[in-house]
């Protein structure tokens, strides 16, 4: 080793003696470097499978009863079975909850109670709820008809106490601007140029609101639903028939607001289909009636002359866009046409005497309408 040491030139001695020192430090400082970064994956994989909100975009209400004197696996327990059996609760784990509430030492200070939490709530925003023992807050239940506009919409709202005016609701859904994250909305052809981007979307249901809900909030839950609607076999349909979506929603709109009897929602459609593969006009009064704001089952030869995009007196195929926001079976209608009506190459249909029955009258010549529309045109 003397020798060896003796053939060392000065430098490399210098860095002989600098390593030795250096060594355990590099050591040291990589060890740490790595405990860091395993640390921090791990912090962040926690926080993201097990602290976070279930699902951030929704933000559907449920209530929920936190008994006297609840333990906080109890608690833990009622939060993870909070949205039914079977479904995703409030919370990703009764474990992660346990874990959560005894590291920030809130396990005892959870307070018994009624309240009400959503999906898009953190662990971190639950458990300062119940340990703060805010107040729930109100909720209303909402029923949207099914063939309800944006308009009727806004005002159900306004009725329920869930927005105190109709104006924001409204001017949101003229545009698709602030729901840019639903990928069907971006297939919407002249958006800009309907009367409300939005119609036709907000699908028809009950739906638990929070009282001080926001405009955004209420219309994001209504796409919500209606994406959950439109899936799998209507998309598959839709393309076998060369429709678009978006045509799908215009006509499932109109044999929405022509049908009141849901019986006859096919048979509508399957008109509509033969005027479409005609190159007929669909000559619809539910599109003139959304045109010109009005609702009625007659108009004249001037009203029929009204310049819309949305008048399919005036003008051929489909309107614009959607008049209503249709239910689920009128979506179905619009792509299951009753096969008997479309091969007979039904054209025609008219209402009966509204207030004796909810059936229309469907025929297959001009001559049988006609005579048809001649005899109940005074009940209309």
């Amino acid at each position: 080793m003397e020798r060896n040491e003796k053939e060392l030139t000065p430098v490399q001695k210098r860095w002989q003696t600098f390593w030795h020192y250096a060594r355990p430090i590099a050591t040291w400082g990589a060890s740490i470097a790595i405990v860091v970064i395993v640390v921090s994956l791990t912090v962040h994989f926690v926080v993201s499978h097990y602290v976070s909100a279930v699902d951030p975009d929704d933000p559907t209400p449920y209530e929920i009863t936190i008994p006297q004197s609840a333990s906080a696996g109890t608690i833990a327990g009622i939060l993870y079975n909070a949205c039914g059996e079977g479904k995703d609760g409030l919370i990703v784990s009764t474990a992660s909850f346990k874990v959560y509430v005894d590291f920030v030492g809130k396990a005892n200070s959870l307070k018994a109670g009624t309240y009400v939490l959503s999906k898009n709530m953190t662990i971190k925003e639950i458990v300062n709820v119940l340990a703060e023992g805010v107040p729930a807050r109100a909720t209303a239940r909402v029923t949207i008809p099914e063939g309800y506009t944006v308009d009727g919409i806004a005002n159900s709202l306004v009725s329920a106490g869930v927005l105190s005016e109709s104006s924001t609701f409204k001017t949101m859904c003229r545009t698709t601007d602030a729901f840019k994250k639903y990928p069907f909305l971006t297939e919407i052809a002249s958006a800009n140029d309907r009367m409300y981007a939005l119609e036709g979307y907000l699908f028809p249901d009950t739906y638990e609101f929070y009282v001080d809900s926001s405009a955004e909030e209420i219309i994001d839950r209504m796409l919500t639903r209606y994406y959950e609607i439109y899936v799998g076999e209507y998309v598959d349909r839709a393309k076998e028939l060369n429709l678009t979506r978006d045509q799908v929603m215009i006509l499932a709109s109109v044999i929405e607001r022509e049908a009141r009897d849901p019986e006859d929602f096919s048979k509508v459609s399957a008109v509509f289909h033969n005027r479409l593969k005609a190159n007929m006009k669909l000559e619809s009064c539910a599109t003139l009636s959304y045109a010109t704001g009005t609702n009625r089952l007659y108009f004249t030869e001037d009203e029929m002359a009204i310049v819309s995009p949305y008048n399919t007196y005036l003008n051929s195929g489909l309107p614009i866009g959607p008049i209503c926001n249709p239910g689920e079976a009128a979506i179905r209608a619009a792509l299951y046409p009753n096969e008997e009506y479309v091969e007979d190459n039904y054209l025609f249909f008219c209402n009966a005497n509204p207030n004796e029955t909810a059936k229309l009258l469907f025929s297959r010549t001009y001559e049988e309408h006609q005579a048809n529309v001649e005899k109940y045109r005074k009940y209309w």
